[in-house]
């Protein structure tokens, strides 16, 4: 093996622990907030109010945070800033339950995210190339979901027998080995000079000099981003709102055992997707996007109907292991598709913010309209949505989303001819 196969491995295997330790990170800031402000006596309204800033603030973080990440040479630098922004909103969250902190912290995690997605997708990218993306996003995927079951366990037994506080100085102790990998990661300009399209190298990232940026308005005005996006929309409108709505009607009457329900219904689905998001990725690059974009979005509708009709709490558990299928699509494709559109014009990572800001406005609107529906008619009914939603969601796949794979250098349908081929890392 020679030095600089070393090297590349090293930093391949760094992305791996990089991706593991950041899921660990990301999961203190899932239902452990709520769960920990309810403990200070805030009420739910509050507690409403505070995430609600915080969604509000990762949605518009998003197009900047991608656009930040493009025009910064250093996307280890980048990842750095956003993991050091989120050991500060556990803290702010650990030091202090009290209305200015809180809200401080939901705004530094929300932008500090949206800039840590695109920098690790640009980091993989600069890694690899394209031919071998599909892959590695895969393997990401596996990492991140290994690392939030790990970090679940983690916070559940931090949070039981010491105390709700302590599961955000865990999530602060876990980002410092995150950015230890991040350190490992070897400069893309002495690993592979020609993995990133454009790239010249002269930094960590994807793009080429300012003359190769396609701008804002062009990349708005590609068909494949904006179909795509209104999938992303459907996807989350149809998905975001599933389990919350299922798990409140069908654990009601549930007595110690809720909580062991709930979170199995959250690991179980993690395990799925560390199973499949490796052959996800290689499935992609081997048939094509749409085949198993397809598979994906089609276990939503499934899903819906399912939840609709469960009445034991103990088939919730059965049910969602079709969301572990639909997120490692999901996981995978997101990257990879934004690679395939804006991969070669300088604005991979804003493309990857904009399909965010898409994901954002469908969750928020899930969660809205299933709420309202199922309070005025009925739980059901409100399934049935949803099932409508995703059902919609495939319907545009197959009937809508152009193939975005490129192959043997050829310009795939409805875009123009990248600006170079890849070679991988």
């Amino acid at each position: 093996m020679t030095i600089r196969q070393a090297v590349s491995l090293r930093s391949l295997r760094a992305l791996d622990w990089l991706n593991f330790f950041v899921a660990n990170v990301q999961t203190g800031f899932g239902p452990f907030i709520a769960s920990y402000l309810a403990s200070h006596k805030w009420t739910q309204g509050e507690i409403g109010m505070v995430l609600s800033i915080g969604t509000i603030s990762a949605m518009v973080s998003q197009v900047p945070g991608g656009a930040a990440v493009d025009a910064l040479k250093n996307k280890k630098g980048a990842a750095a800033w956003a993991i050091a922004a989120i050991i500060l909103s556990a803290v702010l969250l650990a030091a202090s339950p009290t209305i200015v902190p809180v809200i401080a912290a939901e705004v530094f995690h929300g932008f500090a995210s949206c800039m840590l997605t695109p920098a690790l997708a640009a980091l993989s990218f600069a890694l690899v190339g394209r031919a071998n993306l599909g892959d590695r996003l895969g393997r990401n995927a596996r990492w991140a979901s290994i690392g939030s079951a790990v970090a679940a366990g983690l916070m559940g037994l931090f949070g039981e027998y010491l105390s709700a506080r302590a599961v955000f100085w865990l999530t602060a102790a876990l980002a410092l080995p995150a950015l230890v990998a991040l350190s490992m990661i070897q400069p893309t300009h002495t690993i592979a000079p020609h993995a990133a399209p454009g790239h010249r190298g002269d930094g960590d990232g994807d793009g080429g000099g300012p003359g190769e940026r396609e701008t804002l308005r062009e990349l708005l005005r590609d068909r494949r981003m904006l179909i795509f996006a209104a999938c992303v929309v459907l996807f989350h409108l149809s998905n975001a709102a599933m389990l919350n709505l299922a798990a409140g009607e069908v654990t009601a009457g549930m007595g110690e055992n809720v909580q062991l329900v709930i979170a199995a219904c959250i690991i179980v689905p993690q395990a799925i997707v560390a199973l499949l998001s490796p052959w996800v990725g290689r499935s992609a690059q081997r048939w094509g996007r749409r085949p198993i974009l397809l598979l994906g979005f089609s276990a939503l509708p499934v899903r819906a109907l399912l939840f609709a009709g469960v009445g034991s709490p103990y088939l919730l558990v059965p049910v969602q292991m079709l969301d572990g299928i639909s997120a490692a699509v999901f996981g995978v494709m997101l990257p990879l598709i934004a690679a395939d559109v804006a991969g070669g014009k300088g604005r991979y990572n804003l493309c990857i913010g904009l399909f965010g800001l898409a994901a954002g406005i469908g969750a928020t609107l899930s969660t809205a309209a299933a709420g309202f529906v199922a309070d005025h008619f009925g739980n059901a009914v409100s399934f049935f949505g949803l099932a409508v939603a995703g059902a919609l969601a495939v319907l545009l796949v197959w009937l809508g989303m152009p193939e975005t794979r490129v192959e043997n250098g050829d310009a795939p349908e409805d875009a123009p001819a990248p600006a170079s081929s890849e070679q991988a890392g």
